[in-house]
């Protein structure tokens, strides 16, 4: 759940990459093996190395490059084998029957089987296992049959056309069921998957050692090469400041950084040494979800009130120096049935003050904020200082300030990610920035089914707009059911007016995710799926 020179405009997850006023970066010279490659990351550290685990995107970033999914997906958003070669859905729906490669070995020496997929099913469905992402993506399969050594069979409650875009994720990457059956502390620490390197070593708050597996034979179908990576070794680094970050690409002591600031982005057009790189994420955008479960969002009137009130777009113009662009929709760019309606989200300071009124809060203290039946129109915005950048959390600040203008107290507070879940879970909240990242519109029914209020075993919801509406969860099901494209647009259109016309939501932008490298990094690429870092094809030209 969780950061252009350009911007992407095109196809699901296409990067654009651009070195300063040079040429994209490539080279006819035949790729270099050998050497280690430093990634310093601004994310959140993961708690646990395992994807299956919770299910979050500092998580995906790193597992990328050790565990792999069934199948993948190209440029054009079409999926593609990987670990399966084949797959087939029963006429009635109700099953799908993948076709396993059969020479693949994870790195602990187990061979890759229909029982290894079997087995990875049932930990990410198991509650002890504590997932969300995964969980979630995997409610309608009600069990794996191993048809023989290579075919799995995936039995299910209700027809399910998202769940081959789901099993593209990493949170739902196959692992070694001789791995899986060590405990829960011990597999968090080293998972063992079929990936192009292992993980040697974990510096908790300082680094994770990944080493190259000699033995890899098995890239997804739009791999640049084939057999084991070019880099020998990766140094995944956690640098959390955003300046300490840039100044150690820039000194060439790391060669690619993530959740590069808009400023950073702007003067790194300048450098010719280094490139950048953009891979907005699919699923949802950027948003703020207004709780409706509780007063004041509970009165539709002050949520479009306090969505006039917000000056989205002169914040973004000011703070993002032309790398975000304002999104008026609930899903990201990357969505080809994303729907926007722009001239819900104008910022109009009249109309949020008439829509005030007519709810009662006609009142104003002595420092200018609204009051109804001697209370003050107050809002609580837990900040996760992990999953926004210092651009976005200023422009919350610049959102404070305008929402003041309405009559609107909004209580910034800065948290460290768990103390943020802890906030959610207690239902301590007006407000919430909670980016998610799945691949597909179906995200919006994990974001605003009313069963997305319910917590997955990991004790995390996503529902936190606290949408419960029969008619859109009507739609949404449906959506995931039906095949014919035309009907299916229909429903996810139908289901995004609700959202968007209910005032749920006030969207923001895409859900932003730089990166930057060093000029001497050849290959790397984001992957079409989840827009994660994938360096097998990378390399170094020293």
């Amino acid at each position: 759940m969780n950061r252009v020179l350009v911007s992407l405009v095109a196809v699901a997850s296409a990067a654009v990459l651009l070195a300063g006023c040079s040429a994209p970066a490539s080279t006819s010279s035949a790729p270099v093996r050998g050497g280690t490659l430093v990634y310093a990351t601004g994310d959140a550290e993961p708690t646990c190395l395992d994807p299956h685990v919770g299910g979050n995107y500092p998580q995906a970033l790193v597992a990328t490059q050790y565990l792999e999914s069934l199948v993948s997906k190209n440029k054009a958003g079409a999926i593609i084998p990987w670990l399966a070669t084949k797959w087939s859905q029963s006429a009635d729906g109700l099953s799908l029957t993948f076709t396993l490669r059969d020479d693949v070995t994870f790195t602990d020496g187990t061979p890759l089987t229909a029982e290894a997929v079997a087995a990875n099913i049932a930990h990410i469905q198991d509650p002890s296992t504590g997932s969300s992402t995964g969980y979630l993506a995997l409610q309608k399969v009600t069990s794996v049959q191993a048809i023989g050594e290579h075919v799995a069979r995936l039995h299910l409650s209700s027809p399910d056309t998202t769940l081959l875009d789901s099993l593209s994720q990493p949170w739902l990457a196959i692992e070694s069921p001789t791995a899986l059956n060590r405990s829960q502390e011990v597999n968090c620490a080293s998972p063992v998957g079929t990936g192009p390197f292992i993980v040697k070593k974990w510096d908790r708050q300082q680094s994770i050692t990944l080493v190259r597996n000699d033995d890899y034979n098995s890239p997804p179908a739009d791999a640049a090469h084939k057999g084991p990576a070019y880099l020998k070794t990766i140094q995944w680094r956690f640098l959390p400041d955003s300046a300490s970050r840039y100044a150690a690409l820039q000194s060439g002591t790391v060669d690619v950084i993530d959740n590069v600031q808009p400023d950073t982005i702007v003067a790194a057009e300048k450098n010719h040494d280094l490139v950048a790189l953009d891979a907005p994420r699919p699923g949802a955008s950027n948003r703020l979800e207004l709780n409706s479960s509780i007063a004041p969002f509970d009165d539709k009137r002050v949520r479009e009130a306090f969505i006039r009130a917000a000056d989205v777009n002169d914040a973004i113009r000011s703070l993002f120096f032309g790398t975000a662009k304002r999104s008026y929709s609930a899903l990201s760019s990357v969505e080809k049935l994303g729907y926007s309606e722009p001239k819900l989200f104008g910022y109009d300071q009249k109309a949020a003050a008439k829509l005030l009124d007519q709810a009662g809060w006609t009142q104003k203290d002595a420092e200018g904020y609204r009051t109804k039946d001697g209370k003050r129109l107050e809002l609580e915005f837990p900040v996760s200082t992990n999953q926004s950048v210092p651009a976005e959390q200023s422009l919350f600040e610049q959102l404070q300030a305008t929402a003041k203008k309405a009559g609107f107290e909004v209580n910034l507070r800065p948290l460290d990610l768990a103390s943020w879940y802890t906030a959610l879970a207690n239902n301590q909240y007006n407000l919430v920035s909670a980016p998610y990242t799945k691949v597909g519109p179906d995200v919006l029914r994990i974001l605003f089914d009313s069963d997305g209020t319910i917590p997955a075993p990991s004790g995390y919801f996503a529902n936190h707009s606290q949408v419960k509406d029969p008619q859109l969860d009507a739609l949404l099901v449906k959506a995931s059911q039906v095949s014919d494209p035309t009907e299916r647009a229909s429903l996810y259109t139908q289901a995004q007016k609700i959202i968007l016309e209910g005032y749920y939501i006030l969207p923001l932008y895409d859900q932003q995710n730089h990166y930057l490298l060093r000029s001497e990094v050849k290959g790397l690429r984001a992957m079409p799926t989840v827009s994660t870092p994938a360096l097998y094809d990378a390399w170094l030209a020293h």
